[in-house]
């Protein structure tokens, strides 16, 4: 999974209380915030700039930190994108690719289709460059670059959780996707049904994260950059409110699982609100449907 796409200026992104806050040794410094971005300690494509030691961009740069979500997902979200796009050849961007081996393992299934990869990280691309055509893309201005409606699908595997602005992010992709077009999305699940039992007994839930530098109150031990957690009645109000139409969520397993609780794992998949990972169809409401909406700016080169 990756964070490489990240990245997406709008106002109201970051907490502005914090404008006369200082921070020394790898923290704030001179957070004075403007178009939505924060100048010298600086949120800027998806991490902070500005020196900040152990911050997302050094994290999403380690060639040690997870930039793939894995085969399974990969395979499932193809046999539904596959189904959605049938047999007319199409466009399909694949947003946060990270290394480009979820985007390989899926292209049997996508065979007939053009997959283009996009990531924010430049060793991500280095390694997705080896499975796939990718570009280096992000989620502030000056956007994407490809024009507006030029997608007919996108995946959006395991980026979401990384955002600190996931409105931003998913306006653009609406504004990529093609009226009725496809975005396959998944993300893990905050309410999984062993963090319902973690909470209970007061420890964090997995997959979030307090710390860049470690995993503290829960189990694990892998850094990965996530910010926000999501639960499939979060995701059926966030996603309309972007100008998508959810069609299904589904479950899916997750690998780290201890190996004793795997088959009660898969059995919650039948039930995505307790499922680990929770994986989204939903598509783009063309914008006549939602009321009057300013056009983005047009993006030159595209």
């Amino acid at each position: 999974m990756s964070g490489g796409t990240v990245r997406r200026h709008r106002h109201g992104g970051t907490h502005g209380g914090a404008r006369d806050s200082a921070r020394q040794d790898g923290a704030w410094q001179d957070d004075t915030r403007q178009d939505g971005a924060w100048q010298g300690g600086a949120w800027q494509g998806g991490a902070w700039q500005g020196g900040a030691e152990g911050g997302l961009r050094e994290l999403y740069e380690d060639p040690a930190t997870p930039v793939a979500s894995g085969p399974d997902r990969a395979f499932r979200q193809a046999a539904v994108l596959s189904r959605a796009l049938g047999p007319v050849p199409s466009t399909v961007l694949d947003i946060g690719c990270g290394d480009g081996t979820a985007a390989a393992a899926a292209a049997t299934a996508l065979a007939r289709h053009r997959i283009v990869g996009v990531d924010w990280s430049q060793d991500a691309l280095r390694r997705a460059a080896e499975h796939l055509s990718a570009v280096r893309g992000e989620l502030s201005a000056p956007g994407l670059p490809f024009a507006t409606g030029a997608a007919d699908a996108v995946l959006f595997s395991e980026v979401i959780e990384h955002l600190v602005d996931p409105d931003a992010a998913l306006e653009e992709l609406h504004r990529v996707l093609r009226p009725g077009g496809h975005l396959l999305l998944s993300t893990p699940n905050l309410a999984a049904w062993y963090n319902r039992l973690l909470l209970l007994c007061g420890t964090q839930p997995v997959f979030s994260e307090v710390s860049l530098r470690g995993i503290h109150g829960r189990p694990g031990s892998q850094v990965v950059g996530h910010l926000r957690l999501y639960t499939a009645r979060a995701l059926r109000s966030l996603l309309p409110a972007a100008g998508f139409h959810v069609v299904r969520i589904t479950g899916a397993p997750y690998h780290d699982v201890p190996r004793p609780f795997r088959p009660l794992d898969r059995a919650a998949c039948h039930t995505p609100s307790l499922a680990s990972i929770l994986l989204v169809h939903a598509r783009a409401v063309p914008r006549r449907e939602r009321g009057p909406r300013a056009d983005p700016a047009p993006r030159k080169g595209s």
